[in-house]
């Protein structure tokens, strides 16, 4: 009995060795959840409507010809700077010349008929007053002297049509600016028998361009004159240009099925960087708050479940595999007992108080305040807040009543080995993924 007994001892004293090893070198104590949290900052908001568009200068103007005629000088090329008034071109002269000389000969030639007919008329006046002549011969010199003046003033008229010929063949600039295009080249033939040719195209002035951007029909409505817009260009990248919207036109550009409609902004260019036909890509800002109390949109989908229980005290109604529960035994926060947040294991009511506009009521920026669910930390509290957000660009949130800066607002439950090796499993990588960060569809 004695050996037996000891027996006993020794195996129970071994199975007890094991079991402090195991209880002190082994087992791992499971650790408190540590929920992930953080405060209200104040900061900038905004929300936007992306676009392409083509820079082009404000205003340019066609120069042609009226005249047909061979190009003999030119005075400018590509990218001169030029003034009004300034000869941009000469055609060839003389054969218009040669017709102002036609023209001025049929003048002068004129003028003596109306000399010898004025000198005869007078004659034959004074003949007829004294009745030396019928009154026929007297219509017919009268007649024949008013033909003399009416070819007089007819090849005066055909002169001065030649001499403006003659002038048109001197190119000017109508405006001040600089010239973009040269179509023409010295000893081309100008023709301009049915319309006006195009010798060159001035812009009034490069340092004010202006961008056409297309905006699709789904984000027009939220555009408006007086909007601050910024947009790049790929010659620089780096640097970010700024604008405001002018106008929007009405009549729509249909593509493919696609409506856009042409948006013009204003775009400064003072430096000079910004070249015509450049493509820009726009960001026109539709609303904007300044110094607005932000926190993650993320915050407004976590909603805790049961399994924060044992390390937390819950106020307000919780998800846990498809049931709303309430944590009974304490008072309720500011907002205890309204909807959930969106997320995960909400129930019907919480979701309906996450959407719920209040009355179109309005914020500064002129967005419909809603009302959606937070939870706070307070200590080994885990409050719900009911809240009224304004602007929401899907990364932060403007919270315009029911948080103050100093609450801790939760964002997400910490990320535990099993859940990132869950979410780091991929399947067959020869099967199609969707790659995040493509959607937003234009807007911010």
């Amino acid at each position: 009995m004695d050996n037996k007994y000891k027996k006993i001892l020794i195996v129970a004293a071994i199975i007890a060795g094991l079991l402090l090893i195991w209880w002190f070198f082994i087992r791992k104590p499971e650790k408190p959840i540590v929920l992930q949290s953080e405060k209200p900052t104040r900061g900038y908001i905004a929300l936007s409507v992306t676009a392409t568009g083509r820079i082009q200068p404000v205003d340019t103007v066609t120069v042609g010809s009226q005249v047909s005629g061979i190009i003999s000088k030119l005075y400018v090329d590509f990218n001169s700077k030029v003034k009004k008034g300034q000869k941009l071109a000469e055609l060839d002269r003389s054969l218009l010349q040669a017709t102002v000389d036609q023209a001025s000969g049929n003048v002068s030639n004129n003028k003596a008929q109306v000399a010898l007919q004025t000198a005869n008329f007078g004659r034959e006046s004074l003949l007829y007053k004294t009745d030396a002549i019928s009154k026929a011969e007297y219509d017919n010199a009268l007649a024949t002297f008013n033909s003399s003046k009416a070819q007089l003033a007819s090849s005066q008229a055909q002169l001065r049509s030649a001499q403006k010929n003659l002038s048109y063949t001197d190119i000017y600039s109508p405006i001040d600016g600089v010239v973009l295009n040269r179509n023409v080249n010295v000893g081309q033939t100008v023709a301009a028998s049915f319309n006006t040719p195009t010798l060159f195209i001035i812009a009034r002035d490069i340092t004010k361009m202006q961008v056409q951007a297309n905006v699709d029909e789904a984000d027009i409505g939220d555009v408006k004159a007086g909007q601050r817009v910024s947009f790049t260009v790929d010659a620089f990248i780096n640097d970010q240009f700024k604008g405001k919207v002018l106008d929007i036109r009405l009549h729509p550009s249909v593509s493919a099925n696609v409506v856009t409609y042409t948006t013009i902004i204003d775009a400064p260019n003072d430096d000079e960087k910004l070249k015509p036909g450049m493509t820009a890509n726009i960001i026109i800002y539709t609303k904007e708050v300044n110094n607005a109390l932000l926190i993650p949109a993320k915050a407004l989908k976590f909603t805790p479940d049961s399994s924060l229980m044992k390390d937390y005290e819950i106020v307000g109604k919780i998800g846990g595999k498809g049931k709303g529960k309430k944590r009974t035994g304490a008072a309720g926060g500011p907002g205890g007992g309204g909807g959930g947040a969106s997320g995960g294991g909400m129930n019907a009511n919480a979701a309906g108080g996450a959407t719920h506009t209040a009355k179109s009521r309005k914020d500064s920026s002129g967005v419909a305040a809603q009302h959606a669910t937070v939870w706070v930390l307070q200590g080994k509290k885990l409050i719900q807040k009911r809240i009224k957000i304004g602007l929401n660009d899907n990364t932060q949130v403007e919270v315009l009543s029911g948080l103050t800066e100093n609450d801790m607002v939760v964002t997400s439950m910490p990320e535990t080995a099993a859940t990132a090796k869950a979410g780091g499993t991929a399947g067959s990588p020869f099967m199609p993924q969707r790659r995040g960060g493509g959607g937003g569809g234009g807007r911010r």
